[in-house]
């Protein structure tokens, strides 16, 4: 959705956390109110004397506003956002912020060259819960879905994490990035060794294809030109070794031929890029006569 459609959400979801205060309790046993504004004792009479009360309360929701620090967010426990071609997925988040009468905080992640121009994801309203830590210290947990159906291919970036608190005098304060996290775009890999079995010395070519998410098209296309290491595991070791270094093809197709020496696992390696995360496929057991 548009940030401002967003953050809309992220304000209703923190409205819906003032009133739900029994998931809201402090630890320290601080109370939370329902109520986002506060008391000015007003005047009997006298206009003037309204305006000066209500000019007092303006400042007065300012200075707590003010005073209301965003200290921290976290998406996805730090870990990068991977998307399937068409499947929603629900990542939790946890926000902190410090200040007085402080009914809560909620991030909102965006990508874009600008928060009002980007495009962006909120929170979930149901689970949604603020704790306070102590005195002054607020901690808000909730989920996020991303829908990749919504996304453009070249979306596969670092996204800014925003985060919206709100104190109890309802005055809204808003940070565009308070840090960051990846959205990529899931990859998939597979390798076949053959001619299966294999007399020792002959050549075998072991193929397999590297694919990602196109959220565009709601399918898997082929990555190109990408290296993509060619492992071995002789039957009985531990731990696997690189052969050789192959690229993708225009249609994500891999292809690399060896000789065959002794029986073991075959399997290709990507190490990932900035939009792609990294993959192995799973391993072929060649035997050798």
């Amino acid at each position: 959705m548009r940030i401002r459609a967003t953050v809309a959400a992220v304000s209703g979801a923190l409205a819906l956390s003032a009133l739900a205060v029994p998931t809201a309790q402090a630890d320290d046993s601080r109370s939370w109110s329902a109520d986002h504004g506060f008391t000015v004792l007003q005047p009997a009479q006298g206009d003037q004397a309204k305006r000066a009360s209500g000019a007092t309360a303006k400042a007065a929701k300012a200075a707590k506003a003010a005073k209301v620090k965003i200290t921290s967010a976290v998406v996805n426990g730090g870990k990068p956002i991977v998307l399937a071609a068409n499947a929603k997925k629900t990542v939790s988040f946890s926000t902190t912020a410090t200040g007085s009468g402080l009914v809560g905080s909620a991030p909102f992640i965006w990508v874009g060259k600008s928060v009002n121009s980007g495009f962006g994801f909120g929170p979930n309203e149901k689970g949604f819960t603020c704790k306070g830590v102590n005195a002054t210290t607020t901690t808000c947990k909730g989920t996020i879905t991303l829908n990749p159906a919504k996304l453009k291919n070249a979306q596969a970036a670092n996204w800014h994490v925003g985060v919206v608190a709100v104190p109890e005098s309802g005055e809204e304060i808003q940070k565009d990035s308070v840090s960051r996290v990846k959205v990529q775009r899931l990859s998939k890999l597979t390798a076949n060794a053959s001619p299966e079995p294999v007399k020792k010395g002959k050549t075998i070519t072991v193929t397999g294809k590297l694919t990602r998410a196109n959220w565009e098209t709601k399918k898997y296309a082929g990555y190109a030109a990408q290296p993509v290491k060619l492992q071995f595991k002789k039957k009985g070791a531990k731990s696997y070794t690189t052969v050789k270094t192959v690229k993708t093809s225009s249609t994500g197709v891999l292809k690399a031929t060896v000789k065959a020496s002794v029986d073991g696992h075959w399997r290709y390696s990507f190490a990932g890029t900035a939009s792609t995360p990294a993959v192995t496929s799973g391993a072929d057991f060649l035997d050798v006569k």
